[in-house]
């Protein structure tokens, strides 16, 4: 059932048309908004091919991350199982030795509206736009036993993770354009 998500979220990031449509038929039109960014800025996505720690790879220009994606039909998820705290810790680690930072996307089966709700852990010494994203996503919850939480309510909407991504793209573009348009006209 989780690799059925997988498919949903790399369609989503890949800009495909039939799964923004449906995903904005969902939404309200602040949340559709968000499902726009990808028509504009399509990602290329890559599935992991294993099961520890990444399930999905997502690319374009400045920015690429890694994806692990959950989904159930409880508005809460606790990461308590010894190898999904041995995943996130590895998980964490692969991230902050490559200047990138882990994003974990929770998919609330039967959820009205926007369904899907991104999570990060914070990265320590992070880079430019990266450093930017990993603080506007709300951390992974530590519960008083030390384990991790994913409550779907705390989670920032995807639509507003993929508004998020809009804006440094748009920026990145404006900034790109202006530095050719001085190469260009030295030339």
């Amino acid at each position: 059932m989780g690799s059925e998500f997988e498919r949903e979220l790399k369609r989503i990031m890949g800009g495909d048309l039939e799964v923004l449509v449906r995903m904005k038929k969902r939404c309200d039109s602040f949340q559709m908004s968000g499902y726009d960014v990808p028509e504009r800025y399509p990602f290329m996505v890559i599935r992991g091919a294993g099961s520890f720690g990444t399930d999905l790879v997502v690319l374009r220009g400045e920015f690429s991350f890694p994806i692990e994606v959950k989904s159930s039909k409880d508005p809460k998820m606790y990461m308590s199982k010894p190898y999904l705290r041995d995943q996130l810790s590895s998980f964490t680690r692969e991230c902050e030795r490559s200047n990138t930072f882990p994003v974990y996307a929770f998919r609330l089966k039967k959820a009205k509206g926007d369904p899907w709700r991104v999570f990060t852990v914070r990265v320590k010494n992070l880079k430019y736009f990266s450093r930017t994203l990993n603080a506007k996503i709300p951390p992974l919850r530590m519960t008083e036993g030390g384990n991790f939480v994913m409550d779907w309510k705390e989670g920032m909407p995807l639509s507003s993770f993929l508004r998020e991504l809009g804006t440094l793209l748009d920026i990145i573009g404006l900034r790109w354009s202006e530095t050719s348009k001085v190469i260009y006209e030295r030339e």
